[in-house]
């Protein structure tokens, strides 16, 4: 009997096995052709489909929608015809460069120029092209190049000490996007009036330098002076904004070429929480800003000693020549005395982003590199104070760091000056500028309360209270202390004797009261240029340094100011 039943349980076993092995498979393979009716559907689909599934900034930053054309039938054109565009491209770089290079030339140098120029047999590839949406007046192409080329260059260089450097530019790599805009549009064959071309991004230029007959190494600094002529001139002579405007059909086209459309001002205020790059002690920060990366355009702040979190308060100034497309960007270093400078971090700022005529105060992440944006670490932040002032809207808005005595007229300053009225027109937007505004007054700060500071004590409280002060005066003024709070309300009003509103600022330190001494809880630093404009604003400011925690305060500014000529 136990066999029997043994028997019978085994079958039944082995009967459900079966069956739940033959549902198994029959599930697996309707998977199987599902997938394959998906994968099927998927490969059918259009870059317009996918896009209707899924909106574009859900994908993830790796995945591009290119609307770039290949241009395989240029690139075997362009390979027939190299030997001619060689020749005329040759003679055209020589009469364009040479001057630059002799503008940008290092003063160990007694001349620069070229005695061999020709770009070799390599014709560049183009890789792509697209059409840029623009106005009715013209059409935008942009070209992506590469080449990898074998020019022959050779400088004729002359040293201060009478020496010839003979210096050939080897192993020429290069990967960028021209930008051909074909402006105005006429009725007349061809159907535009100018060719206008820029180097709209440059991606990649790497080449070296050799003596030809010996080592440029072996003599210190050249090398790096002539590679910096080199990008200085590349820079100044193609790089977008700068356009080269070739004329097809007889007219004017001046007013395709670059032109300065306004002034930047830019306060570097402050850095917090920067890398520390010394093994001793902490770095000391300095900052590099510019919007043209030309030598003579770059601006660079005084250096912080020992400080990862240093206060600068400086004001410069930068010219704008296309708000639509360029950008601010700050390069925070660490000065190595007589070695070279680290790189902290670096940060950018569109300034298409910024409104003319309002001040955007801004604090920016610096991150490793611009080109990568995946650097998660820490290298702390740099707070900036942005004004935008285009050309011609003088009249729109105030900008407290130009002088506003705009009084005298066009007319005025050709008669007094006895210039035509183009250079009037530049008068009016330098001259006039370099008068140097004191913002002399009284500034008032109410410290109202502060909300969410972070428990100082056991008992999971604080006693705080805020002290006062202008960086550039000796004199600080001190709340009372609220005890057993961490949303403690002062309301009480401070007066400072202000000499100079624009260029000094206000620091706000909290504490906790201890009956040892005091904790440092966080603090406050900020300009007065929004109060010089507006004249009174209360504003919830946050804490640095601290896990949390908020300073409510209300400023107000009675000016009384003075004009001093410079």
């Amino acid at each position: 009997m136990p066999f029997l039943l043994g028997l019978f349980l085994g079958v039944v076993v082995g009967v459900g096995l079966v069956m739940g092995f033959v549902r198994f498979e029959n599930y697996r393979s309707k998977q199987r052709s599902e997938l394959a009716a998906t994968v099927a559907a998927f490969s059918k689909m259009t870059v317009e489909d996918s896009r209707k599934i899924l909106p574009a900034q859900f994908y993830p930053s790796w995945v591009v929608f290119s609307q770039h054309q290949k241009l395989n039938w240029l690139n075997l054109e362009l390979m027939k015809i190299w030997p001619y565009v060689n020749e005329a491209a040759s003679e055209l770089i020589r009469t364009s460069v040479e001057p630059v290079l002799e503008q940008y030339r290092p003063a160990i140098l007694a001349s620069l120029k070229f005695s061999k120029l020709t770009l070799g047999t390599v014709a560049p590839q183009f890789t792509g092209v697209s059409i840029i949406e623009d106005d009715n007046s013209g059409i935008t192409m942009e070209l992506e190049l590469q080449w990898d080329g074998n020019p022959n260059i050779v400088l004729d260089i002359q040293t201060k000490l009478g020496v010839a450097l003979p210096i050939q530019v080897k192993n020429v790599g290069f990967t960028g996007v021209f930008c051909l805009i074909f402006k105005p549009l006429v009725e007349e064959f061809p159907c535009f009036g100018a060719v206008s071309y820029s180097l709209r991004e440059k991606k990649k230029l790497d080449f070296t330098l050799k003596v030809i007959g010996g080592e440029i190494s072996s003599i210190p600094g050249i090398s790096d002076a002539i590679e910096g002529t080199i990008r200085d001139a590349i820079e100044d002579t193609l790089t977008w904004p700068v356009k080269k405007v070739v004329p097809i059909l007889p007219g004017d086209y001046s007013d395709l070429e670059l032109k300065p459309v306004g002034i930047l001002e830019v306060k570097l205020v402050q850095a917090t929480g920067l890398a520390n790059k010394d093994l001793i002690g902490k770095s000391d920060p300095y900052a590099v800003l510019y919007i043209r990366p030309l030598r003579d355009r770059m601006k660079t702040s005084k250096i912080i000693n020992n400080d990862l979190n240093p206060i600068w308060n400086e004001h410069f100034e930068f010219i704008v020549e296309d708000a639509s497309t360029q950008h601010l960007t700050v390069k925070i270093y660490d000065d190595e005395g007589i070695q070279a400078s680290e790189l902290i971090g670096c940060a950018q700022v569109r300034l298409r982003d910024l409104q003319p005529g309002k001040v955007k105060d801004i604090w920016l992440k610096l991150v490793k590199d611009l080109e990568v944006q995946r650097d998660r670490k820490d290298r702390g932040q740099v707070h900036l104070e942005l004004l935008y002032c285009p050309f011609g809207m003088e009249n729109e808005f105030s900008n407290p760091f130009a002088s506003q005595n705009f009084s005298m007229t066009s007319l005025e300053k050709v008669l007094k000056s006895g210039v035509n009225g183009t250079e009037a027109a530049e008068i009016d937007r330098t001259t006039l500028r370099k008068k140097d505004v004191i913002m002399r007054g009284v500034l008032s700060v109410t410290v109202i309360s502060a909300e969410d500071l972070p428990a100082m004590d056991v008992m999971g409280k604080a006693d705080p209270f805020v002290v006062l002060s202008m960086k550039k005066l000796k004199t600080k003024n001190k709340t009372r202390v609220v005890n057993k709070s961490l949303n403690p309300n002062w309301n009480q009003t401070f007066d400072f004797v202000v000499e100079d509103g624009l260029h000094d600022v206000l620091i706000l330190e909290v504490y906790d009261h201890d009956t040892f001494g005091k904790g440092y809880i966080g603090r406050c630093i900020m300009t007065l240029t929004r109060v010089v404009m507006e004249g009174e604003f209360t504003h919830s400011f946050s804490l640095e340094g601290a896990k949390s925690g908020r300073l409510n305060l209300h400023l107000k500014w009675t000016p009384q100011p003075i004009y001093r000529d410079t």
